[in-house]
């Protein structure tokens, strides 16, 4: 039998922001639509918000962190998990959208990357350790998972920190009711090579897809939605009712490519760690997927679900999930040796990807 190189997860970590946003924390807020301020009680809009999304609440960070900070904490927390050296890292990929966002600022900031941050604040001295950063919307941390993959298989690196952190609570419109999805949180994981093993194991197949032309416009920066508000400000935007139908259909075909690549049927996955976008858009997207192979209903405990107490923090959702599944903190689920796995995700570009891996 030949020998094959596997890319495999060593060690996670996440960080998890301290501030817990309740449903009531927008009681007082004042959201328009279309220049007009919206007519129903606000506790009428919250109620009907988390009705649809599955969000009961949402976390924000402190305001002293910014973003690259709570994506070293996750680093760290990873790499001790591993039990490596950080000076043995070839590669440090950070995952985000709008770089560090100082509180009450608005005004991103990306220079230098956010991965040389981390790389200075773990005080990593090893010049051959390269430090970058993937902006690619939410499907981010898992496109730097696949750019960790092909790293590892290439024999050019041996292990790779890949971090999905942002800091949406500081970029988005408080007179737009969809900006309660929006949360804040850092995940990491380390995947390090696995040189000269028997069986397949690790990532097994992946695939990408980018959905430009008809659908780039469903996740953009636009204007704040309060009619006299003049600063100039640009505030993360959605088509939410569009993002929706879009997402149910085109990412079930995007998951399936990838597990008929791996050679695997859907009955094989145990186990499916889906960005925690909109509860029951996940809910639907699974359904759709299990159609596409003829299966009428989706296995119980097959997707774990943090969104309803973590909201959507984009590119961290999930990384923070794996971290939490395989530390048992999450009620119900846990992974074991052989288990096949689904990792996928979407958002703008549009971007659609989905890895599939073997512990």
């Amino acid at each position: 039998m030949s020998k094959t190189i596997n890319t495999v997860i060593t060690g996670t970590g996440s960080y998890i922001p301290e501030n817990i946003i309740s449903g009531d924390e927008f009681l007082n807020s004042t959201f328009f639509e279309n220049g007009s301020r919206l007519e129903k009680e606000n506790a009428e809009i919250i109620h009907k918000f988390s009705e649809i999304t599955e969000i009961v609440e949402r976390r924000y960070v402190c305001s002293d962190l910014q973003n690259n900070q709570i994506g070293a904490k996750a680093a760290e927390s990873a790499i001790e998990n591993a039990g490596i050296d950080k000076e043995t890292l070839d590669y440090i990929i950070f995952c985000h959208n709008f770089g560090d966002v100082p509180l009450n600022s608005n005004r991103t900031d990306i220079l230098p990357s956010l991965a040389s941050k981390v790389k200075q604040q773990l005080g990593i001295l090893n010049p051959d350790c390269v430090a970058y950063d993937i902006i690619f919307g939410c499907p981010g941390w898992v496109q730097g998972a696949i750019q960790a993959d092909y790293y590892i298989k290439s024999g050019d690196a041996k292990r790779v920190l890949v971090i999905g952190a942002e800091t949406l609570s500081r970029i988005i419109d408080p007179h737009d009711r969809d900006s309660m999805i929006f949360s804040d949180g850092a995940g990491a994981v380390i995947f390090q090579a696995e040189d000269e093993a028997d069986t397949k194991n690790g990532i097994l197949a992946h695939k990408t897809e980018t959905h430009a032309v008809n659908y780039g416009n469903l996740l953009t920066m636009g204007k704040g939605f309060h009619p006299e508000e003049t600063n100039g400000n640009l505030y993360l935007k959605m088509n939410g009712r569009k993002l929706y139908e879009f997402a149910v259909v085109q990412v079930p075909q995007v998951i399936k490519k990838a597990i008929d690549k791996a050679g695997l049927s859907v009955e094989d996955v145990n186990i499916v760690f889906v960005h925690q976008a909109n509860g029951k858009m996940d809910a639907a997207i699974m359904k759709r997927l299990f159609k596409l192979y003829g299966l009428d209903s989706v296995p119980e405990n097959l997707v774990p679900m943090t969104i309803s107490w973590l909201g959507n923090s984009s590119v961290a959702t999930v990384p923070t999930l794996l971290d939490l599944v395989l530390k048992e903190q999450v009620k119900g689920y846990k992974v074991k040796k052989g288990d096949v796995a689904v990792f996928a995700s979407v958002g703008a570009g549009m971007h659609i990807n989905a890895f599939i891996y073997k512990f």
